[in-house]
């Protein structure tokens, strides 16, 4: 991998609904000339990349193989076989092909897509009528469910004139399933934008019935990309086996540009964060991974898959320290559930009863209820019309493992005593809720927290210390390795703080206790 040069800020443009903070980790491609302007219109992106080449169907295909090019939506299927699949398609038909970008992101804790709409749409259309013109489709159809993104799109339609395929966007319902493959084609069709639950692939029959190629936003940017630099120089940044960039929405509300083989952990640097209690990898699909593999993991489907993570769309979602994974896990468990096509006993009973099933371990239901969530799981597996049962089982599962004694310290009872603070965000972009006839009376003003102290165990303690790297304001250590003091007062700011050396410490030795 070329060595990143030093990271570059890229402005914010302000709109109606959360619009990312742009970076890059090494000089950007997909957003190049950011620097230099918050969109680029088609004279401003002609003039930082130039005019797209033109390219038989052969070549696109050479091209996408000799790239190893992959869809970015979430499957990471290889974007030659797309074509390949597309042309036998046509040939089983009467030659015609659309060709569909994929611009949704039903999914809070992704922007990457909005943001290469938003701030780059010439270079992503470009993609898009590169591969329509050597298909020799009539039609290219750009499906979104935001009104500033298919404002910026249709801006930059016009701006190009009626020249080359039709082109149009259209504003589909917002919704986690709009973009599965079939719901994205129904909706661009005019139908009901939702998934057929048929096993058809789109290259064989998609919008409007023709053979279509369907892939997502950052695809065909990158393909914009590839076809001005040819595969040699696109292979100059990323890995030898993983060529070029990658677009990635950190904890939801940040876009970086980064080569692929990039540390997390420089990622996460770039944008402030750290690892957390550990990093969803994926998004609500996803997979968690533990503080420590986020410390030395590489972005990469190789490096991912060592962990049985994959990247997905592209979400990366650090939890932090001051929030409860238990409780986060819940709150997205309810918001897929109600996010479901709402086609099948899976998504339509499943779900909800998974995410109540949860819910009530969560609060107290003991080790029974754990292990009915687990059933449930069982029972939504490999039986929905779309992927999104097993998605969201498989995220229920990963935080299970990921976070077993916070699941067990709640569901006997205990829990954390930390709140849940939305880390993983689940409102999108949805419309706040309806206001009441009256406000309802303000809160009575809370108590003051209790006293507490910090106490430690002497026939428990074997010296460790990690307690005073924890909390090193409260128990300080003395010459022989122990802390001076067994009980400390501990100021509420400290509580949180006080609580993860309680659960750090190999001996067991510490407990928070209310003063008398």
């Amino acid at each position: 991998m070329t060595a990143p040069a030093p990271t570059r800020p890229l402005p914010v443009v302000a709109a109606p609904d959360p619009v990312p903070t742009l970076a890059s980790l090494g000089p950007p491609r997909l957003l190049a000339g950011l620097d230099e302007a918050p969109r680029l219109d088609r004279v401003a992106h002609l003039a930082r990349h130039g005019g797209p080449p033109r390219l038989t169907e052969q070549e696109l295909v050479a091209l996408a193989e000799d790239t190893d090019l992959r869809g970015r939506g979430g499957a990471g299927f290889p974007f030659a076989r797309k074509v390949s699949a597309v042309l036998e398609g046509m040939l089983r038909s009467d030659g015609k092909a659309a060709v569909v970008v994929n611009g949704s992101e039903g999914e809070p804790s992704c922007l990457k897509d909005t943001a290469l709409l938003l701030h780059v749409p010439h270079l992503v259309l470009d993609g898009a009528l590169l591969a329509a013109d050597a298909l020799g489709a009539q039609e290219v159809a750009v499906g979104v469910t935001r009104p500033d993104v298919a404002d910026s799109v249709q801006r930059a339609i016009d701006e190009r004139g009626p020249v080359g395929p039709a082109l149009r966007v259209t504003l589909l319902t917002e919704r986690f399933v709009t973009g599965e493959g079939s719901a994205m084609t129904s909706g661009l069709g005019g139908g009901p934008g939702l998934p057929s639950g048929r096993k058809i692939r789109s290259s064989e029959r998609g919008l409007n019935g023709l053979p279509t190629l369907l892939s997502n936003t950052e695809t065909y940017a990158q393909l914009a990309v590839a076809a001005r630099l040819g595969a040699l120089g696109y292979r100059t940044v990323g890995l030898p086996a993983e060529p070029g960039t990658l677009m990635l929405t950190v904890a939801g509300n940040r876009v970086v540009e980064a080569p692929y083989g990039v540390p997390l952990s420089r990622v996460l640097a770039l944008c402030g964060l750290d690892q957390g209690q550990g990093v969803l990898i994926g998004g609500y699909h996803g997979t968690f991974i533990s503080p420590a593999d986020a410390q030395t993991a590489t972005l990469s489907r190789a490096a991912l898959a060592a962990y049985g993570a994959v990247l997905g769309a592209g979400a990366v979602l650090p939890l932090p320290y001051d929030t409860c994974p238990a409780g986060e896990t819940v709150r997205v468990a309810h918001w897929m559930a109600a996010e479901s096509a709402g086609q099948c006993g899976p998504c339509v009973l499943g779900l909800p009863a998974l995410a109540d099933q949860l819910d009530r371990a969560v609060r107290g239901g003991g080790d029974d209820a754990l292990e009915a969530v687990r059933a449930r799981m069982r029972a939504v597996e490999k039986r929905g019309a779309c992927s999104h049962p097993d998605g969201t089982a498989r995220f229920v599962a990963s935080a299970l493992a990921a976070f077993p004694e916070e699941f067990e310290r709640h569901a006997r009872g205990f829990g954390c005593g930390r709140p849940v603070t939305g880390a993983l965000p689940v409102t999108g972009h949805r419309p706040p809720p309806a206001v009441l006839s009256a406000p309802p009376p303000p809160p009575a003003p809370k108590p003051p927290p209790p006293q507490e102290r910090l106490l430690v165990d002497w026939t428990l303690c074997r010296g460790h210390g990690l307690c005073a790297d924890v909390v090193p304001g409260i128990i300080k250590l003395g010459s022989d390795g122990y802390p001076q003091r067994a009980n400390m007062p501990l100021p509420a700011r400290m509580r949180r703080r006080a609580q993860l050396a309680v659960r750090r410490c190999p001996a067991l030795a510490l407990r928070v206790q209310q003063a008398n």
